[in-house]
């Protein structure tokens, strides 16, 4: 079974999760804000390379080996991707969020990592499925990945309306269609489906036209239709918005404030 456990840096503390024991990996907390990466890292290596990305809420993974290339605006100084996937010892890798998921992986063979920002936008274009399509391509094998899923905003307080819920609900279908979301009748057929789910990530809402998911949940579901294991995923037990004391929460203050995530890959 795996755990979540508290770990506690200086006096500042972060979450370290059983399933990604074999790696360096912490999801900190708004108590080490405004700290960027470059500071984290200590925690885990003091010379592992730092790599982040400027976060887009789309479904583009990169590599370390690939931000090394040319910024393609000219203005940025960050690649725009919401994914990243390593390609060598020690490199650690970044996300931040204040209610989207983060989502750490780690393959126990290889010992590559992955780290993604799934927002309900990344997650609804199947941003988690994408970056393991890459740590495949780099050799790893679904059996031999870890995946654990850190602190964001959780299904009974996340309010959407119901295009959102049934564009997160058609990442579901082996060949999602767009139209899906174009007609009430459509839109009630998806998530009624949603609704029939063991474990559904739909809940009601007062609202006639809102309901309220729960994006981790639909992350899982596609994990599963993947072919992963229960076993090999972990979701962290703690709400962004309900959860003050340790995280931020952009429903809750809509304050532009984040807490990092981040894994260090391992040499196996």
């Amino acid at each position: 079974m795996q755990t979540w456990q508290w770990t506690t840096w200086g006096d500042r503390r972060y979450l370290t999760c059983s399933l990604l024991a074999p790696w360096r990996h912490g999801f900190f907390t708004q108590q080490f804000w405004p700290q960027l990466p470059q500071d984290l890292v200590q925690v885990f290596h003091p010379h592992a390379q730092v790599n982040r990305v400027k976060q887009v809420h789309g479904n583009r993974v990169l590599t370390p080996s690939e931000l090394q290339q040319p910024v393609d605006a000219q203005d940025d100084t960050l690649h725009a991707a919401d994914g990243l996937v390593s390609d060598g010892d020690t490199q650690s890798l970044w996300v931040c969020s204040a209610d989207c998921v983060p989502v750490l992986i780690g393959d126990r063979h290889t010992g590559q990592v992955a780290a993604i920002h799934a927002g309900w936008r990344g997650t609804a274009a199947r941003i988690v499925p994408q970056a393991i399509a890459r740590l495949q391509a780099q050799g790893s094998r679904l059996a031999d990945l870890q995946v654990a899923m850190g602190p964001a905003i959780a299904g009974e307080v996340y309010q959407v309306s119901k295009t959102v819920a049934a564009e997160l609900g058609e990442s579901l279908t082996e060949q999602p269609q767009n139209s899906a979301t174009e007609s009430p009748e459509l839109i009630d057929s998806v998530l009624q489906r949603l609704q029939d789910l063991p474990t559904s990530p739909i809940h009601p809402d007062e609202h006639p036209d809102r309901v309220r998911i729960d994006v981790r949940r639909i992350n899982q579901l596609q994990l599963e239709h993947l072919g992963l294991e229960p076993q090999q995923v972990a979701i962290a037990p703690h709400c962004t918005y309900q959860s003050p004391q340790d995280f931020f929460s952009y429903r809750r203050t809509k304050q532009k404030q984040v807490q990092w995530s981040g894994i260090l890959s391992a040499s196996t």
